[in-house]
């Protein structure tokens, strides 16, 4: 078996390009395809505000251990990215406190830079040079 590269690692008996901001998206795919990468319906539900059978103790404990976050963790990231998003259209900062349910513009930005990386005005000068990739804190859950 040939050795992993700077730019490659094995997996599942395969040598795999490390994904980046183009390649994302085929990375995944080609998961997918290899079975690699699957879904768990009771997380689909949980993630849609569907009900389910299950007591709130177990879906925690399922939820956590298919994504390696608390279900918390999840829906304050996607807050964090519907307030991105209306930072990036143009919206100001106290209309995307209000909007995306947050306490106060330190609230906002306490979440942004933690989930983000950047504060409500660095994403607002972000959208003006370019696009904002949507990879989070990598630090965060370490």
């Amino acid at each position: 078996m040939p050795l992993a590269t700077r730019q490659s690692f094995w997996l599942h008996g395969s040598g795999w390009q490390f994904p980046n901001y183009e390649n994302a998206e085929t990375f995944v795919d080609q998961l997918v395809r290899e079975g690699l990468l699957v879904t768990e319906p009771v997380i689909e539900s949980l993630l849609r505000g569907q009900p389910n059978a299950l007591s709130v103790r177990s879906l925690q404990r399922r939820f956590l251990r298919a994504t390696g976050m608390s279900h918390t963790d999840a829906r304050l990231i996607e807050r964090a990215r519907h307030a991105t998003i209306l930072l990036q259209q143009g919206i100001s900062i106290q209309d995307v406190v209000y909007q995306a349910g947050y306490f106060d513009q330190s609230h906002l930005m306490r979440e942004l830079k933690r989930f983000i990386g950047w504060t409500p005005a660095q994403i607002k000068d972000r959208n003006q040079s370019g696009q904002l990739s949507f990879l989070y804190n990598t630090n965060l859950f370490e």
